[in-house]
């Protein structure tokens, strides 16, 4: 009883803040003066948690061709992630992973409404299991995969690649407490928990510089990270018009809002915190 009571009433929460993200996300999106040179104007969030709807809204009107099929690994709970919006006010079609069964099963019960082709799956991806998401996937070439993770993000995303995976789009989580220059990473654990990791949580994830050099072995191009400092976005250069990739001034790093604010100093400071730690050079 108490447990169907609680769902009750997180689901009538969860459905008001989808509410507030559909009318935040359209406010945000008419309000924009798009340059298409300039991915800091594309910016908006519905919900996402930073500017990640608007800059995969541009990039998704600029393809040269759509399957409107995504996917995400690292979904949460449904609503504040990169792709909700694509189900929500899009229509799209796609898979969300989570290896968080209780946030899965409410994104499950949230999304799943908006669209016949949406899948809610609960899974913890390692190197060893992503293999498996060829056999549920419908597009091994989707507009947009989000991989979100906060920890073995490199190495899940090596495997997609090798794996037969070509995504249009991909977006993928930076941690800026590595800085600009530094392209690493953390060592590998299939049960990698950043809170566990360390003390201070900053120990996890991929530098910008990393994921530059990671992306580029791979024919992918960069175009930007959000104002926030969160996340990084790369085009497979075939899906896009050429000028219009070689006209984009992206902004190359943003420190993030969150950890700068929480220690109160920048990455530099930060990375002094965790300097003792291993990292894997990319």
């Amino acid at each position: 009883m108490i447990r169907k009571l609680v769902e009750y009433l997180w689901d009538a929460r969860g459905r008001q803040r989808m509410c507030i993200a559909l009318s935040k996300g359209g406010t945000m999106m008419l309000a924009r003066n798009l340059n298409l040179t300039q991915p800091a104007t594309w910016e908006f969030s519905g919900f996402s948690q930073n500017g990640e709807d608007g800059i995969l809204d541009v990039l998704r009107r600029q393809l040269l061709s759509s399957n409107r099929y995504f996917i995400e690994i690292g979904a949460a709970n449904g609503i504040e992630n990169n792709t909700a919006w694509l189900i929500v006010a899009e229509k799209y079609n796609g898979l969300m992973i989570e290896g968080n069964p209780l946030l899965m099963e409410r994104a499950r019960r949230m999304l799943v409404r908006y669209s016949i082709g949406a899948e809610c799956r609960n899974m913890f991806v390692t190197q060893e299991n992503v293999s498996n998401l060829k056999s549920i996937a419908f597009h091994h070439d989707p507009d947009v995969f989000s991989l979100d993770i906060d920890g073995n993000d490199y190495y899940i995303a090596k495997a997609i690649l090798d794996g037969g995976f070509r995504p249009k789009i991909f977006a993928v989580e930076y941690n800026s407490v590595f800085g600009p220059e530094r392209s690493m990473t953390i060592e590998y654990q299939d049960n990698f928990s950043f809170k566990k990791a360390h003390p201070t949580q900053l120990y996890y994830g991929v530098s910008i510089s990393g994921w530059r050099n990671f992306f580029e072995r791979y024919g992918y191009r960069f175009v930007t990270v959000d104002r926030n400092g969160v996340n990084g976005f790369f085009v497979d250069p075939a899906a896009f018009n050429a000028t219009f990739l070689d006209e984009i001034q992206g902004l190359k790093f943003a420190e993030n809002r969150y950890q700068y604010t929480k220690f109160r100093g920048p990455n530099e400071e930060q990375f002094a915190l965790i300097a003792d730690q291993k990292f894997i050079g990319i």
